[in-house]
């Protein structure tokens, strides 16, 4: 995989993909880049002017592009449920690939309108869900993947079962961290579940790396942290890889023959470069940590997975 590029990408023409958080950074990128290979994209945005400006944008780009935009918010398992139920009702069978892209980072303490705290709703149940939802669409398709994508900072912390939506403290870059310990812990256990029930889709994970994109300045922003929205935008200007870099590590998880079961692609060099497999700490491959992470997932969400479909 050494130099892997865009250029590099197979050509995707027939496959169905859904992406989540498609309207900016990563997200955009790994969409923009499916659909000039020929993939059908569902660009799944939050917010619907954001999401119809990317799709304008993108087949301005693109203009053989085969792309539209839905709404979903992870936030919301409302939402999340009628997006799946809006796939299911127009006949979308199959998905070849799914892309749990979309998050959120280091946010003030919020809570989801299901009462969840906002990073783990997002980043971890959100994509728990949808992915359950979504499984009878991705059995029904050869060679189906599932891409969720993590961060190095789930080097920062583990998974507290105890205390899965910080409720006794929250710090939100812990919370972060171990949202997207979370992210890993799902792809291993789905890749275990999977393969027990003798299925072709493969689950991996990626990230990006340090790439510049809305997420670092989010936080600060709704924090009203001016000289700390500040100091990360310089950040991202001076050290960030651009997204369309940090977007090769999803999109070769994505798109790369031979891509093994739980999988964990990232930059060379852990921040920049091209893809390449990367560290991942021991925890999060730890088959009774998933499993109990996997259990309460499905008591906080509803959603119980049913490999048996077709």
């Amino acid at each position: 995989m050494t130099g892997w590029g865009l250029g590099d990408i197979p050509d995707q023409s027939g496959r169905s993909t859904v992406v989540t958080g498609a309207n900016s950074g990563i997200g955009y990128v790994t969409a923009r880049e499916l659909a000039r290979r020929g993939a059908h994209v569902v660009l799944a945005c939050r917010n619907a002017a954001r999401g119809d400006q990317a799709l304008g944008r993108l087949r301005a780009e693109v203009p053989t592009a085969r792309a539209e935009v839905r709404p979903l918010d992870l936030a919301n398992q409302k939402s999340v449920r009628a997006f799946a139920a809006g796939l299911r009702e127009d006949g979308r069978r199959p998905l070849d690939l799914l892309i749990n892209n979309a998050g959120v980072m280091a946010l003030p303490r919020r809570r989801t309108p299901d009462g969840f705290e906002t990073q783990f709703a997002t980043n971890h149940l959100g994509h728990f869900a949808l992915t359950g939802l979504l499984l009878p669409h991705l059995l029904a398709a050869p060679g189906a993947r599932v891409v969720t994508v993590s961060s190095a900072f789930h080097l920062l912390a583990d998974v507290d079962l105890d205390d899965l939506n910080s409720e006794r403290r929250y710090r939100p870059w812990v919370a972060y961290a171990r949202s997207k310990s979370a992210n890993l812990l799902f792809t291993h256990e789905l890749s275990r579940r999977l393969a027990r029930a003798g299925s072709h889709v493969t689950a991996v994970a990626a990230h990006a790396g340090y790439a510049a994109t809305n997420l670092q300045t989010a936080g600060a922003r709704m924090d009203g942290r001016r000289n700390a929205e500040r100091l990360m935008t310089l950040s991202n200007r001076l050290f960030a890889q651009s997204a369309y870099r940090g977007a090769l590590p999803t999109l070769y998880a994505a798109t790369a023959p031979g891509m093994a079961p739980d999988s964990y692609i990232g930059p060379r060099t852990g921040l920049w470069g091209a893809p390449a497999p990367s560290f991942r700490a021991r925890r999060t491959s730890n088959d009774t940590t998933a499993g109990l992470l996997w259990t309460a997932s499905e008591d906080l969400t509803g959603v119980h997975y049913d490999f048996t479909s077709p």
